[in-house]
């Protein structure tokens, strides 16, 4: 987070509203070039309990400034990804076996999840985790621990914070505990950006949102990766939303990549559109159907 800016106007009297992109598809690919990786994997085997293999050489890229979706059903590796990479993973007894992962041009397997904040990767965990017993704004200072940048640019930054989420500031004297599910995933994601991040794992956002907060999530993170550079990496179920604010998808299936590429040629795909996003063709299927569809997925063939 580069000095964190106001971006919010009024809209329908005194409602806030982020501005939306009328294309946002068309806006990402217009305002990325080819350019070096943030993040990289190289063929990583995550092992639990030295016994259980749940990621089995997965590979995959975050481009500087970019916005890649992690797509895949519950238990497809998706969360095991993103803790590999925070280091969050030894915690629970897993640890990465095989292959390589480097953000900003270094190996990370041996710092701590403490270090890799300060180098400006954090991640924002399923479920959101507030800080029940504290306030929305207690919450947000502690994404600011590890800064050493004196008080007032911790100020200023949670200034900004309230521009980005106008709904936080009217609650930052409430305790988190007590709020919705949409202002706990804003708080965690304001807590996220007060580190000042280049990079945010971001974990399953929709979970367990109305489909209008959620849209509201994704525009947010839009409106941060657009003007704040911050680069993410979402875990997502909700296949159709994140392709529509990703750049680049990889589906996960059973702790492998079985399909990755641009978010508009994933939405076009056949198997996609019949297994992740329920129709093909013009005749939506029924949730028999895909049962049988899934035993024979042609991307495992």
């Amino acid at each position: 987070m580069h000095g964190l800016s106001f971006f919010y106007i009024k809209l329908m009297g005194d409602e806030s509203r982020l501005v939306k992109s009328p294309d946002l598809a068309t806006e990402m690919d217009a305002k990325k070039s080819p350019e070096a990786s943030i993040l990289s994997l190289n063929n990583i085997e995550v092992i639990y309990n030295r016994v259980v293999l749940v990621l089995k050489g997965v590979s995959l890229n975050v481009p500087q400034g970019g916005i890649v979706a992690l797509l895949g059903a519950n238990g497809a590796g998706k969360t095991t990804t993103l803790k590999a990479i925070s280091n969050l993973v030894q915690a629970e007894r897993g640890e990465v076996t095989k292959g390589t992962i480097e953000f900003d041009g270094a190996r990370v397997e041996k710092l701590t999840p403490n270090e890799l904040v300060r180098r400006g990767c954090v991640q924002v965990m399923e479920g959101r985790h507030c800080f029940g017993h504290l306030t929305i704004e207690e919450n947000l200072l502690t994404g600011a621990f590890t800064r050493r940048d004196g008080r007032a640019a911790i100020k200023a930054d949670m200034e900004a914070i309230y521009g980005y989420f106008p709904r936080l500031q009217e609650r930052r004297l409430a305790l988190a505990g007590y709020t919705s599910g949409g202002e706990q995933q804003m708080c965690a994601l304001g807590r996220a950006m007060m580190a000042r991040p280049r990079m945010i794992l971001l974990d399953e956002p929709s979970m367990g949102l109305a489909p209008r907060i959620v849209e509201e999530i994704f525009e947010i993170v839009r409106v941060l990766n657009a003007r704040e550079g911050v680069s993410f990496l979402i875990a997502e179920q909700n296949t159709n939303m994140a392709l529509k604010y990703a750049s680049h998808g990889y589906i996960l299936e059973t702790g492998r990549v079985v399909m990755d590429g641009a978010a508009q040629a994933l939405r076009e795909n056949e198997d996609v559109q019949e297994y992740y996003l329920g129709f093909g063709g013009e005749r939506r299927k029924s949730f028999r159907t895909l049962k049988s569809y899934k035993r024979r997925k042609r991307w495992l063939a």
